[in-house]
């Protein structure tokens, strides 16, 4: 596993290829790289995340005896003499580079550089699933065109603007003023060269993203909050908060800073590939045991955003 970045600094490119990790780790570092660049929202990452795990778990499962994918199933079951360690990482890695470049296009320098260290030639479009790159090419495939219509709106297509809001959303106060003591005020922050930036709500239709596991977005809505203003329970809680922060110890502070996973991490949902690339490499980890632990991970981490959104989006 390649240690963890500086938080301050993003990781080069060959640091992603020079690794002797199985492919599993390979692209997930690959993937974490390309959230360090890009920047996009948390919710965001953790669908591209799902997406890449998934297209690498459908193209392994082709050369299971048991597992089936999650788009085209066991169609493109192997025979058991094609089942090898080589085909398994050409699959894989076919599949991952695919959907990788449809999900972070601008990082494809990257994404090539690892297809050439591990020797294949991502110019190779075949679909012919009798090869291994043609197999990870068609569940690539399949992945990318059911999650390009998931109510993410990667493409733009529903607002213009990739993954943008098309719900209508607009928060009721603004930075100076606060109309509503009960809902989400957009602060004004420092942007780091003298002067302001005021985030707005990141993604506030994410509860409308198909998920993994989910029966609903909604699912584990908890109940209405209580504690609103103007009753005691408000100014008891903000009181607590402040309490907290203005005593916080240098080892606490160390912590936040950790878990805050602020510009050039790789964000909340990349953070829990890295606690899955430590247990893969305090394991001893095969390919076969990470494509089904990075899939389940990135999946469960994908459905925890829609439902964390969903509770954002409903009580604002």
């Amino acid at each position: 596993m390649s240690p963890r970045p500086d938080r301050g600094s993003a990781a080069a490119p060959q640091d992603v290829a020079a690794t002797t990790d199985n492919v599993t780790i390979r692209w997930d570092n690959a993937a974490l790289q390309a959230i360090r660049v890009t920047r996009l929202g948390p919710p965001i990452v953790a669908r591209a995340l799902a997406v890449a795990h998934t297209a690498m778990y459908d193209a392994w499962a082709a050369y299971d005896d048991q597992a089936v994918g999650t788009r085209l199933g066991g169609s493109l079951r192997r025979p058991a003499i094609e089942r090898t360690l080589a085909s398994k990482n050409e699959a894989v890695s076919f599949a991952a580079y695919r959907a990788l470049v449809d999900l972070f296009p601008t990082q494809t320098p990257l994404f090539n550089d690892l297809m050439a260290s591990l020797g294949y030639d991502p110019e190779n479009r075949s679909t012919d699933v009798v090869t291994a790159a043609g197999v990870g090419n068609m569940v690539a495939a399949a992945v990318i065109a059911f999650r390009h219509h998931d109510g993410a709106n990667q493409l733009g297509d529903l607002h213009p603007g990739a993954y943008s809001d098309y719900t209508g959303y607009a928060p009721v106060n603004d930075p100076d003023h606060i109309n509503d003591p009960n809902r989400w005020q957009p602060l004004r922050i420092s942007d780091g060269h003298g002067g302001t930036v005021t985030p707005g709500f990141i993604a506030p239709h994410w509860g409308r993203v198909v998920p993994f596991a989910l029966t609903s977005d909604s699912q584990f809505r908890p109940p209405e909050v209580g504690n609103l203003f103007p009753f005691g329970g408000y100014r008891v809680q903000a009181e607590q908060i402040l309490h907290y922060s203005a005593r916080l110890t240098d080892i606490q502070k160390a912590i936040a800073e950790y878990w805050a996973d602020g510009p050039n991490s790789e964000l909340p949902a990349g953070h829990w590939m890295l606690f899955g690339q430590f247990v893969s490499q305090h394991d001893g980890h095969t390919l076969d045991q990470d494509v089904k632990l990075f899939f389940a991970l990135a999946n469960a981490v994908f459905d925890a955003g829609i439902v964390a959104w969903d509770c954002k989006r409903a009580y604002d």
